[in-house]
């Protein structure tokens, strides 16, 4: 897996992940949609430690800076 996502982009995914679990774990959203929106923060944490998105792929978006 070549990288496709730069700096700037994982810190986002990591902030809103980051933003649902506190919505998650305060009761702020709760039932399906709750956990919903937990799953898209595990895979936001996960792509953001790796750098890679595979939804990128299709498109050929890359954030990672030119070499």
């Amino acid at each position: 897996m070549k990288k496709n996502m730069g700096s700037a982009d994982r810190i986002i995914r990591i902030i809103v992940a980051a933003v649902f679990a506190a919505l998650y774990f305060t009761g702020t959203v709760t039932g399906t949609v709750g956990i919903i929106l937990l799953v898209l923060g595990a895979v936001f944490l996960a792509t953001a430690f790796i750098s890679f998105c595979p939804l990128y792929l299709p498109f050929g978006i890359s954030t990672c800076p030119k070499k």
